[in-house]
């Protein structure tokens, strides 16, 4: 499935999902120069399973310790779910331990489709929080208490200062075990 109709179909399904709720308030006009991504290397029906998941998702309630649609989620348990769901890949819980999985570090300019985007936002450098690569320099993640499930830019200045790495969970040698 090309880039065009994955991204297509996701904003297809973002826009029916707006349907059914009432609109969020007006939004600052902010324009953000865009990040540059590698083309990708290979098409994966899975990462189109994942990204077409995890912006279904867009607009569930954030809650802390929370894996589930019904109970809401955090950033760890939003990821998780998808990943099982969409692509049968269970994870670690906590983004502590999915930093550390073996797998290839990717820099921001070979980010694709299915990558996990890591953040340290609590002021140090260690790891507090993680979303999911969908394309066009955006990401899926559960931010924060009182917050929903998000769509956002990693072009925005605080993503990019508290940037920590990416990591490719979906790679072709996964392509030919499903």
């Amino acid at each position: 499935m090309s880039f065009t109709v994955r991204l297509t179909v996701a904003s297809l399904a973002v826009l029916l999902a707006a349907c059914s709720s009432n609109p969020p308030p007006p939004a600052p006009r902010v324009i953000y120069r865009p990040v540059v991504s590698a083309p990708s290397q290979f098409s994966s029906p899975l990462a189109d399973d994942v990204l077409l998941r995890a912006i279904g998702l867009v607009g569930t309630p954030y809650r802390w310790g929370g894996n589930t649609p019904d109970s809401g989620f955090d950033c760890s348990g939003l990821i998780g779910y998808v990943y099982q769901g969409a692509a049968g890949i269970v994870l670690p819980r906590s983004t502590r331990d999915m930093i550390r999985l073996r797998g290839p570090e990717i820099g921001r300019n070979q980010l694709q489709t299915g990558d996990l985007v890591f953040f340290a936002t609590s002021g140090s450098s260690n790891v507090s929080h993680a979303g999911i690569y969908v394309g066009e320099g955006r990401f899926v993640h559960a931010p924060a208490t009182g917050g929903t499930v998000k769509l956002d830019s990693l072009d925005k200045p605080y993503w990019q200062k508290a940037w920590l790495s990416a990591k490719r969970v979906i790679q072709p040698s996964n392509l030919a075990k499903q």
